[in-house]
């Protein structure tokens, strides 16, 4: 076996484990998050009527912070010396913060306050925390 199917079997064993613990309500959905390298995707699901409430990638984040596209280290202003977010905190993580925060104004407009964070197997470091801050600096309770 492989050294990437061995990461990816113990990446989806964690994420049985968290997953048998947890699970969304209508009132409390969980929010599911995957990451790859270069993207990031977060989804609110009912588990009791098995449907996706709300799904976001970061692929419309990024030219939202970035100006002109592509190629450019600067961020715009939108996430930048945001609390809860470290000052040396890179781009991808910038972005999966103000994921977050976007994520969270949807889920007020659908009425929910409170969720369920399942971090997919993923470690609950960076971006997978980032995208956690955003939600509660929106006032998500998670």
């Amino acid at each position: 076996m492989s050294n990437l199917n061995q990461k990816l079997l113990l990446r989806n064993k964690r994420h049985a484990r968290v997953r048998s613990e947890i699970s969304g309500t209508a009132q409390r959905p969980r929010v599911a998050v995957f990451k790859s390298n270069k993207s990031m995707y977060v989804q609110i699901i009912d588990d009791v009527t098995h449907k996706t409430l709300v799904g976001m990638g970061n692929a419309k984040m990024k030219a939202v912070l970035t100006p002109k596209g592509r190629g450019s280290d600067q961020s715009v202003g939108i996430v930048d010396g945001v609390k809860g977010l470290p000052e040396q905190a890179g781009h991808k993580e910038k972005t999966a913060y103000a994921l977050g925060q976007t994520l969270a104004d949807k889920m007020k407009g659908l009425g929910i306050k409170e969720a369920v964070f399942d971090r997919g197997g993923f470690k609950y470091h960076g971006r997978v925390k980032a995208v956690a801050e955003g939600l509660r600096q929106n006032g998500i309770k998670i």
